[in-house]
Formats: structure tokens, sequence, C-alpha cells
């Protein structure tokens, strides 16, 4: 289960803050990163179908 599987988002709702590990491995939070347009891709691990 994800950390925030119980949770559902509605057009318009504010995303809960988060941090991710970026591409580098360098960790992100999504706080900081307010008023920039913001992507994210989810991919299965080792990029595989599942």
């Amino acid at each position: 289960m994800g950390l925030f599987s119980g949770t559902t988002l509605e057009p318009g709702d504010a995303a809960p803050d988060f941090t991710l590990k970026d591409q580098t491995g360098k960790e992100v939070r999504l706080a900081s990163l307010e008023g920039k347009r913001v992507v994210l891709y989810f991919f299965p691990k080792a990029d595989t179908a599942g």
C-alpha cells in the first residue's frame, strides 16, 4: 500500500506534501516547488511491464 493510498483527490484539490527522490537520487519536497508546474512520471521498477 502506498503512503497516500486512502487519499482521494478531486480536480482542483491541493496535493498533499510529500518527498520523493529525483532521477539523480536527490530528495525533492513538493512544497519546495510551490508556484511551479510539476509533472510526476511513475513507471514500474526496472521499467518492466509491472
